[in-house]
């Protein structure tokens, strides 16, 4: 079946190419013009119709939208993976969850934030409700795996020394598995923060996608844009080297 799927998808590509349209391309202009974008993206990068304050305070509002969402997330679906893993739960009860957090995944986020942009109304409160909803989807699926790696004979026997159940998961499963929780919330964090800048223009949330889209699609200025994405590679560089101290950090070897 996938050696039939991609066999399919490289004749209609191919098809595609053979048949497209080229009447009026001049590749040298296209060429011509697509460097000087880029030399005023990255090579002289500057403020346009916006200023500085502007422009770092709708970053600093992406990163904390990335962040509440992240947070929120992480609470909830702590509590609803503990329904989700089959060495907690029976096993209708994880298959059930598990399928709905699927279908939950399947939607893509900026459409969820588009439904509850028309329930809500465009601003930041349809962004965050968004958002926080897939990260539960997806935190789901991370933290019951984690906790499934836990033997189940260890909770038995914990249960059969008449431990109760949130014992067994806040002095037992937890601090085993903190590492892995903490590696997966973080992933979710930098994904969200790539969705808050992609859904800024969607939701009208006034963050640094908002800005993003207003000076490449509507003012054209592409000196503004270069400066916006150097402003997400500083924070994504930053991101990853926080990322990286809390991997060594928790999870260096103990003597």
């Amino acid at each position: 079946m996938l050696r039939g799927v991609l066999l399919g998808l490289t004749v209609i590509t191919i098809y595609s190419l053979v048949t497209l349209n080229t009447g009026g391309l001049k590749l040298g202009e296209a060429f011509t013009s697509l460097g000087q974008n880029l030399d005023a993206m990255f090579l002289h990068p500057t403020v346009g119709q916006d200023s500085w304050n502007l422009l770092t305070h709708a970053l600093v509002t992406s990163v904390s939208l990335a962040m509440l969402t992240t947070l929120l997330g992480a609470v909830i679906a702590f509590f609803i993976a503990m329904a989700a893993a089959r060495n907690l739960a029976p096993s209708w009860l994880a298959n059930t969850v598990k399928a709905v957090m699927a279908f939950i995944r399947a939607i893509p986020t900026i459409l969820w934030v588009l439904i509850y942009s028309v329930v809500m109304g465009l601003g930041a409160n349809a962004a965050v409700v968004g958002l926080t909803f897939h990260s539960i989807a997806y935190l789901v699926k991370a933290y019951s795996e984690s906790i499934e790696e836990t033997s189940p004979d260890t909770i038995e026997a914990l249960k059969a020394s008449g431990v109760r159940f949130w014992p067994i998961v806040f002095q037992a499963i937890l601090p085993s598995i903190i590492p892995a929780l903490l590696s997966w919330t973080f992933i979710r964090f930098e994904i969200n923060f790539a969705n808050a800048v992609a859904v800024g223009a969607a939701a009208g949330a006034n963050d640094i996608g908002y800005y993003l889209f207003m000076a490449s699609g509507f003012y054209f200025n592409f000196h503004e844009v270069g400066l916006i994405v150097y402003l997400l590679l500083g924070v994504a560089v930053i991101l990853e080297l926080v990322s990286m101290w809390l991997r060594g950090h928790y999870l260096k070897p103990t003597n």
